[in-house]
């Protein structure tokens, strides 16, 4: 949160490098807040004995804009796709009615979290990266997890992931900007130099800890639940110091306190 609030509230203060560190943080920091607060409130339930579904599968080790939205706030998406893309005629239909029938739930999508710009344009981007998935009957090839049984992807699903990660920070951009031309003017300033130069918003300590993070996500991405499907195969004096060392590292790292971003939606 640190590292992009500093580049998006002063985007014209810092060199491009820190304006693309300051996005891909961005899409770390609303990925972790709200499958953080999902989780929070599944694991809440799970104490009372009610089961609630899962709202993230690793969406950003998708290969496809398609893949993504299966994996990312699944419980909104289902909705969406039961109550309105269904029920529009979803893909059974004309071409150019399945294309009203994307835009139609991408642009509610970004209307729902709020009536402003930002979010029309975000919806719609994301409509733009699934239209050609759609229109050539690619939108459902992933449903597998990417890479089952290895622990190394193939290079054609490496690039994948990195194309639709990469167009997943370009539309985030929009999301966390406070306007369109915020949203332009961060864009046009993250292609300017100097590359080569450590992003100055960014601790190395903030980075070592979403690489940790990714890795591990990466490795316990067969499982519902990354850290819980490699922890319950320890022993439980292991798992319990996992635990508590998890606590007390959350306690001695822990920032100012800051409400989770999905509060005012």
């Amino acid at each position: 949160a640190v590292c992009a609030n500093a580049a998006f509230d002063s985007a014209s203060g810092h060199t491009g490098i820190a304006l693309f560190a300051g996005a891909v943080m961005f899409s770390l920091q609303v990925y972790c807040d709200f499958a953080g607060y999902s989780n929070i409130a599944i694991g809440t339930a799970k104490l009372f004995g009610f089961e609630l579904m899962r709202n993230f599968a690793f969406p950003y080790f998708s290969r496809d804009i398609a893949e993504f939205w299966r994996r990312w706030h699944i419980s909104l998406s289902t909705w969406f796709r039961d109550y309105v893309y269904i029920p529009l005629g979803g893909s059974r239909c004309s071409r150019l009615l399945s294309v009203r029938n994307v835009f139609v739930v991408f642009l509610l999508s970004g209307l729902w979290h709020g009536a402003n710009w930002t979010f029309v344009i975000w919806g719609a981007l994301n409509a733009c990266y699934f239209l050609p998935l759609l229109l050539f009957k690619r939108n459902r090839a992933n449903l597998d997890s990417v890479a089952a049984g290895r622990l190394f992807p193939s290079i054609r699903d490496a690039a994948s992931i990195l194309l639709t990660y990469s167009l997943t920070v370009l539309a985030w951009v929009f999301f966390r900007a406070d306007s369109l031309i915020h949203a332009i003017s961060y864009l046009e300033r993250s292609v300017s130099g100097p590359f080569w130069k450590w992003p100055e918003i960014l601790s190395v300590q903030t980075a070592l800890l979403a690489v940790g993070f990714l890795l591990v996500e990466w490795i316990g991405r067969e499982q519902d639940y990354a850290l819980a499907g490699l922890v319950v195969k320890w022993p439980r004096p292991v798992r319990l110091a996992t635990y508590y060392g998890l606590c007390l590292a959350i306690a001695g790292l822990a920032g100012a306190q800051q409400e989770f971003i999905y509060f005012q939606f």
